[in-house]
């Protein structure tokens, strides 16, 4: 499809000088983003090795067997179909997490309070039984972390385990509380404080690039809006999608 037809570029030359400083300006602020949040992260994973040492990975263990041998009966048939979807992420606003859809689609919640990044290994069994025994699930992975799933929604169950941690918490009664900082024995805290006051500061540095660069993008939507033929798009849109779903009938 030829969208180029669209634009009035003879129009749209008149403004060039000024699209090109906006669009030199957003790029430059989603480099510093980067920059930053790849900083904050770095920090944090420095901070998640210590922490780990002292986490009673076998107490965590015990819980989660509990939960699939009480949550997880089997259903039988074929395994689970899983699909992956974020919860949230961080945008400009900051953090923006989505736990309405948790509760759209699973009334029981099971919470993991975990500031450490620990729930990660017992979200992973839960997945896999819950999969084995043809459930189907969504996984909700980090989106820092794409390999470590954050919360896991079985709708078929009405059940839902999610995540909460300082920046990303829940904010409603669960069903079940499993505390995992509880399990962890914390070594060296003054220097986990700073670590954590340093990512902090990094991530503010990143959502504050984040901004700069929406508001770079915006002023480059309203330089060039006006010499792009919508209705136009539009219509080849509507075309477009009555030509696929033809394809269906």
């Amino acid at each position: 499809m030829d969208l180029g037809r669209f634009y009035d570029l003879t129009a749209a030359k008149v403004a060039a000088e000024e699209v090109k400083a906006h669009t030199h300006a957003y790029k430059a602020a989603y480099v510093r983003a980067y920059h930053s949040l790849k900083a904050a992260r770095q920090v944090e994973l420095d901070t998640m090795t210590a922490v780990r040492n002292g986490f009673d990975r076998e107490k965590a263990a015990r819980r989660v067997s509990g939960i699939i041998a009480r949550e997880l009966r089997r259903k039988g048939g074929e395994r689970g179909r899983t699909i992956r979807r974020f919860l949230g992420s961080i945008t400009h606003k900051g953090y923006v997490w989505r736990f309405d859809s948790v509760d759209a689609l699973c009334p029981r919640v099971y919470e993991f309070c975990d500031s450490w990044e620990l729930a990660g290994e017992a979200l992973d069994r839960l997945h896999k039984a819950a999969a084995e025994n043809g459930w189907d699930t969504v996984v909700c992975p980090s989106p820092e972390d794409v390999g470590r799933i954050e919360h896991l929604l079985i709708p078929g169950l009405g059940l839902a385990f999610v995540t909460s941690r300082p920046g990303m918490d829940y904010g409603k009664k669960p069903y079940r509380r499993i505390r995992l900082d509880a399990m962890t024995e914390v070594e060296g805290k003054a220097r986990l404080r700073f670590q954590t006051r340093m990512a902090a500061l990094l991530r503010e540095e990143g959502v504050l690039a984040l901004k700069d660069a929406k508001a770079n993008h915006d002023k480059l939507e309203a330089v060039y809006n006006p010499y792009v033929d919508f209705e136009g798009v539009r219509a080849m849109a509507a075309m477009e999608t009555g030509r696929l779903l033809s394809y269906l009938g």
